[in-house]
């Protein structure tokens, strides 16, 4: 009985250990299938799954053409010495490869700063530093209540000038080409030199790449600037890597901490056309590249303006500036903008701000034309189109009334007057000669005041917005949203005391901005249509060639609202911009016999002129805005030149700097446009 039990339990045994064994050889057969057989395939799969594609520095920006496809901002070649760390290269071989690669390279290692030069001795100094942290301390870095990063920033503290005392300068030169070498990610490129490198130390970091393990050559490229200054700071600039403040933003979308950017204006702007698609790669897993695609020129852009036209103008505005401080009054007299565009499109054919600044006993301009959208100021009479155009809507006025300028009185409030006492005047000549009083009148019946002299005076305040609504169809008190990324609305002002109503007729109480106003008057020309006035005009696709690169888009006119008025009291308003300049003030300021149209404009103005944030001194403000032809027009000009005058003394001479201006550069179109 036993004996037949013992013989089943033996026999169960034999099958399980053959079970065992077979299964054995089934999983060593299997897994020398699957590693022989199939270990190439999953090899690769592996290599995969742990590659990546990885990117080459930034290619080179589009260019940017002038409209008539003149290059005005093109890329150039330029050598740049970089470094790679090779892998697995130790601290104390970097160390003696900077004190090698130093002796072939000029870097301004005064840039070096003392946190530098401490971590270079910390790398150097390993145990002795070591010796500067307390058992204390190194308690707290095991129990993990300090970090690598505290340790390190303990030793460094503690690195006394004595201890530093021992470097030179070769030292030092060394030690700033070592932290060169290690700013950034590990796996970054390291810009060694971009700046100035010489044909000699090109030469022989291209020669020596194996001697100087890791430091590579390569063309890198930057902006050039045919035309110079020309136009140069609304074009804008490129950074050599990402701003701290925007540094989130482009990050998500795809950028290198050391990508090239645009940082400003129109590169700013048109970024996301400008940049370039970089070269990339694929990154296996043996740390080897697979190039996956070439790097691409950006794309293109063609702006509107006439870098000739510009050119001009630019000169013009400096030569008439500094002339005019030659002259009395003009104390306070420090700049000048000019606006030229396209009534029926937008475009903006010419820009410029120019500001002037002593220089010992002369003077000199610098570019301000970014003001054009951030520099507000009170406009005065060249809004008196608009304000007429408000008395037509409201009825309070008809075409070709007749009112008396006579000067307004109202009790507690100096008398408001025109500049000359006109007498009788119809709505063509109070526009022709500016009456102040005309618009008076007009704006106290659209408050549906009732005036008497030296009487107090009562207005509804929605007049304020009556006034404001027609303005701001022109483009006045609100973003022109212009193609640059910022943009001021100027100021509005919030009381609504009834005089004030009377001043905002007369152009005297809101400020607005260059843009605006060209805005404005582009919207005058347009029959009452305004357009988003704006610098680009084509997109490009890129080329692989010198020659410009075929049409992907071509910008058309933005149409953003119409006035809302009859086109009878429009074209009324226009026959008066007309008669200005005919008989009117305006006479001659385009040039002579120039069938224009067109608004002076003279204001009071306050300016802070000892820098204490408050207003004290009077000045007197000139602007112009005007188109041609009258009917058709095919530009307009809007020309502010602030503080021409002032009340220091007794002299009343105002600088005709403004008008002189304003002709010449209109003169100057007109010249262009018949030669070309």
């Amino acid at each position: 009985m036993v004996k037949n039990m013992n013989s089943k339990i033996n026999k169960k045994i034999d099958i399980f250990k053959l079970i065992i064994v077979t299964a054995f050889i089934f999983i060593f057969s299997f897994m020398t299938y699957t590693f022989i057989s199939k270990g190439k395939i999953y090899k690769e799969k592996l290599e995969d799954l742990t590659s990546s594609v990885v990117y080459k520095s930034s290619a080179p920006r589009g260019r940017i053409y002038d409209r008539n496809y003149n290059i005005i901002v093109d890329n150039v070649s330029v050598p740049v010495i970089f470094y790679e760390k090779s892998k697995n290269i130790t601290t104390k071989e970097e160390i003696d490869l900077a004190y090698t690669v130093s002796k072939y390279l000029n870097i301004q290692y005064q840039k070096l700063t003392e946190r530098n030069l401490k971590e270079f001795y910390l790398v150097n100094n390993k145990e002795h530093c070591n010796s500067k942290i307390t058992n204390e301390e190194w308690k707290l870095y095991k129990a993990r209540k300090l970090s690598n990063a505290d340790i390190d920033n303990l030793k460094i503290s503690r690195i006394t000038v004595l201890e530093l005392s021992q470097y030179n300068d070769t030292d030092k030169k060394a030690a700033y080409l070592y932290y060169l070498m290690n700013k950034g990610y590990s796996y970054d490129e390291k810009i060694i030199k971009d700046k100035d490198v010489t044909d000699e130390e090109y030469v022989t970091f291209t020669l020596n790449t194996n001697n100087f393990k890791g430091f590579k050559t390569k063309l890198e490229w930057e902006r050039s600037y045919p035309y110079g200054d020309t136009f140069r700071l609304l074009l804008g600039n490129i950074s050599n890597g990402l701003y701290e403040e925007e540094k989130e933003e482009y990050l998500k979308k795809g950028y290198a901490l050391t990508d090239k950017v645009g940082i400003s204006y129109l590169e700013k702007q048109y970024e996301e056309i400008l940049k370039g698609t970089k070269a990339s790669y694929l990154k296996k897993s043996s740390t080897k590249l697979e190039k996956l695609t070439s790097a691409k020129r950006g794309n293109d852009i063609v702006l509107t303006i006439d870098i000739n036209l510009q050119k001009e103008v630019e000169a013009i505005i400096k030569e008439d500036l500094i002339r005019a401080k030659s002259e009395e009054n003009t104390k306070y007299l420090n700049k000048t903008y000019v606006i030229i565009q396209e009534p029926n499109t937008g475009e903006i054919l010419a820009v410029s701000g120019q500001s002037l600044v002593k220089n010992n006993n002369d003077y000199l301009t610098v570019d301000v034309t970014s003001g054009i959208v951030t520099d507000p100021f009170t406009p005065g009479s060249v809004v008196k189109g608009a304000s007429m155009l408000v008395g037509y809507n409201q009825n309070a006025v008809q075409m070709g009334e007749v009112l008396t300028d006579e000067c307004i009185k109202i009790k507690s409030i100096p008398q408001k007057c025109s500049s000359h006492a006109y007498g009788k005047l119809n709505d063509i000549d109070a526009l022709a000669y500016s009456s102040n009083v005309y618009q008076f009148k007009i704006a106290m019946r659209v408050g549906k005041g009732n005036y008497s002299y030296n009487k107090p005076l009562t207005i509804d305040d929605k007049a304020f917005e009556i006034y404001r609504k027609t303005f701001s169809e022109f483009g006045l008190g609100g973003k022109t949203n212009i193609d640059l990324p910022v943009e001021s609305l100027g100021y509005i002002g919030t009381s609504t005391k009834p005089e004030y109503l009377l001043n905002f007729a007369m152009g005297q109480y809101d400020s607005y901005t260059p843009i605006q106003l060209s805005q404005y008057i582009n919207t005058m020309a347009s029959n009452g249509k305004k357009y988003w006035p704006h610098f680009l005009k084509e997109i490009r696709n890129s080329s692989s060639t010198e020659e410009i690169g075929s049409l992907k888009k071509k910008i058309e006119p933005v149409l953003q609202a119409e006035v809302e008025t009859k086109p009878e009291y429009l074209s009324r308003v226009q026959e008066g911009f007309k008669a200005v300049m005919d008989y009117g003030y305006g006479k001659g300021v385009m040039g002579r016999d120039r069938d224009a149209a067109g608004k002076t404009g003279t204001s009071e103005t306050f300016i802070d002129t000892d820098g204490d944030g408050k207003i004290d001194t009077g000045t007197i403000s000139n602007a112009f805005v005007g188109y041609s032809p009258s009917i058709n027009p095919k530009m307009s000009i809007a020309v502010i030149t602030p503080d021409v005058s002032h009340y220091e003394n007794n002299s009343s001479f105002i600088s005709y700097v403004n008008r002189r201006i304003a002709r010449n550069v209109s003169n100057k179109y007109f010249e262009l446009q018949e030669n070309s």
